[in-house]
């Protein structure tokens, strides 16, 4: 079992700093990466919707078409900020990133696992709730309870599990090896992560709330300048965080579940 060395493995601040450096010298190509990502997101929506109505079987088609050629650019856009900080001085051409077939299967086969422990974790919710109904509670307060309890659980096994992918594009492991490794790092570096998602979010926080206010123009803006900004240097500092967390633990065998959970 992979052997935990520290309580906290990096700072905020100094995940942000190198990552603004790294962006900043490399931000036309990364931007590059994210603008596909952007564009094939909008272009699979807008394909659906022209669809919709014509062909149902093409449209799933296209949409599987879309989704794969989304993920194929994600996982793309991670070999290449890995590449930079790995090897900064040599020049690698985008095609070059491309990730290998063995490794969007993996990707896809672990996007299975990753969405079975959400819904798991949903479940394991509702049973423990489910012996509350005989207790006399009134059924809306044990719902609404409920419901907020699961969301944080999502929320925190989504956190726990999320960096997957990295290791499969930069270690090449299976899928459900992958699972395990991201819940393993992420032990004791919760509140890190959360803390480093909540600064890089912010301004979409920023921009959800001018919406709210009805300041289309100033929200216009905000949007744009995380889009162009905050998207690149976000995916940057989480590549960073994951090289962080990694380097502070030894040993090659694969980490336990039960003993990472908490």
């Amino acid at each position: 079992m992979i052997e935990y060395l520290k309580e906290s493995t990096f700072t905020v601040s100094e995940v942000i700093q190198k990552a603004w450096l790294v962006t900043k010298r490399n931000y036309f190509s990364i931007a590059t990466l994210c603008f596909l990502m952007f564009l094939t997101s909008n272009a699979s929506g807008m394909m659906a919707f022209f669809l919709k109505d014509i062909n149902k079987v093409l449209s799933l088609f296209m949409a599987a078409l879309f989704v794969m050629f989304y993920f194929t650019i994600n996982l793309s856009l991670l070999k290449y900020i890995f590449h930079l900080l790995d090897d900064d001085e040599n020049d690698v051409s985008i095609v070059s990133t491309l990730p290998t077939r063995q490794q969007i299967i993996r990707f896809l086969v672990a996007m299975c696992y990753f969405m079975l422990c959400i819904v798991g974790v949903y479940l394991v919710v509702i049973l423990i709730g489910f012996p509350f109904i005989y207790t006399g509670i009134k059924m809306s307060i044990i719902t609404n309870i409920a419901i907020s309890v699961g969301t944080i659980a999502i929320f925190v096994t989504w956190v726990r599990i999320s960096f997957f992918s990295f290791f499969i594009i930069d270690r090449n492991l299976p899928p459900f090896g992958s699972i395990k490794f991201s819940l393993a790092i992420t032990k004791g570096n919760f509140t890190k992560i959360l803390m480093l998602s909540l600064v890089l979010g912010g301004f979409y926080i920023l921009y959800l709330l001018l919406s709210y206010l009805q300041w289309p123009v100033i929200s216009f803006v905000v949007n744009v300048l995380s889009s162009f900004i905050i998207v690149p240097l976000s995916n940057v500092a989480l590549t960073i965080a994951y090289r962080k967390m990694m380097s502070e633990y030894k040993g090659e065998e694969e980490p336990d579940i039960i003993h990472n959970i908490v």
